[in-house]
């Protein structure tokens, strides 16, 4: 199998998706003295206007976040290897988002500090950006920039939320597909577990993607996604394409407009290439254009193609988005 499969409602690794935490937290088992932070070469991360990622000690972002402690805990993975992530704080003050990767999941220090390296070199304003990463001893940690106003998924999903309104699920899907096509143009054809726990709110109450998903949650790459219902159909043989992200797009669609996960029967009927009709979320009391509905139910069923190929490239998506948003503003005016 080429992938991770887990129940939709598992935890995720992504910040603000707070989930029972797991009692096994482990503090590090090496404490180290507090070295200053090292900056990784320029040569090594630096393209034009980019920021280096800084290299963390472990004893920084040991006490950032409490020695990973369980009131710091955001959220813990699924799959073989969980990973979690963790709140912190460092000196200025600056919050953080700290991803603790399993040991076993990377095993190879230089292996997974290249891997983050290669994701850290790309800044987007729809992005959140790497901020840095940690691998002493036995600890593989990512540092990103910590998003104050929740993910998508607690919007959408959560009963005690205000209904998310229409203008804000086009932008996040514009906003999404922005930095997918940014990321495939700088060489990151792969975006790793892209789902609605992924898209995060910033300071301004903007969506941007999560770049947790541009580092492989192990080495190896096999688990694409913790998600079923994000799992497209070749991922069962083990392949994974820029095409394979088109589809988990196609299902970060579905979410926006029916404002519920899909739950694991619908999943498996999608990976099995039958089509699954979509119902607009009825919070939304119709209070929106049926053309912006119907462009995008189409635009939804195009990316869950069962063959890659016959798939919208990121291009495809976006024209389609931006006519969308077009034709929004022209019926504003």
């Amino acid at each position: 199998m080429g992938c991770c499969f887990s129940a939709p409602k598992q935890a995720d690794d992504d910040h603000r998706h707070h989930d029972a935490p797991d009692t096994n937290v482990n503090p590090p088992h090496h404490p180290q003295s507090l070295a200053p932070s090292r900056q990784t070469e320029p040569s090594e991360t630096q393209a034009e206007g980019t920021t280096p990622l800084r290299q963390y000690t472990l004893a920084e972002l040991v006490a950032a976040t409490h020695g990973f402690s369980l009131q710091n805990m955001l959220s813990k993975g699924g799959g073989k290897f969980p990973n979690m992530v963790f709140s912190g704080h460092l000196p200025g003050p600056q919050e953080i988002v700290v991803k603790r990767f399993s040991m076993v999941a990377w095993p190879d220090a230089e292996e997974f500090k290249k891997e983050v390296i290669k994701a850290g070199r790309l800044r987007h304003h729809r992005l959140v950006n790497l901020i840095g990463y940690c691998c002493d001893e036995d600890e593989r940690l990512l540092v990103a920039e910590f998003m104050p106003n929740d993910t998508l998924a607690t919007r959408l999903f959560s009963p005690t939320n205000k209904t998310l309104e229409w203008s804000m699920r086009v932008r996040v899907a514009s906003y999404v597909a922005e930095a997918l096509e940014y990321c495939i143009n700088e060489g990151q054809a792969l975006y790793f577990d892209l789902n609605s726990y992924k898209v995060l709110f910033n300071e301004a109450d903007f969506p941007c993607l999560s770049g947790f998903g541009l580092v492989k949650s192990q080495r190896n790459g096999n688990c694409y996604s913790i998600h079923t219902a994000y799992i497209p159909p070749e991922c069962m043989n083990g392949m994974k394409t820029p095409e394979s992200v088109i589809f988990s797009f196609g299902v970060l669609l579905r979410d926006l407009l029916s404002g519920k996960e899909t739950p694991q029967n619908k999943a498996i009927h999608m990976i099995l290439g039958r089509n699954v009709p979509v119902v607009v979320d009825s919070r939304l009391n119709g209070e929106y254009p049926i053309e912006e509905e119907i462009a995008l139910a189409g635009l939804a069923n195009q990316c869950l193609r069962y063959e890659p190929k016959d798939r919208p490239t990121i291009k495809d998506v976006i024209a389609t988005l931006a006519q969308v948003q077009s034709n929004a503003a022209g019926e504003a005016q």
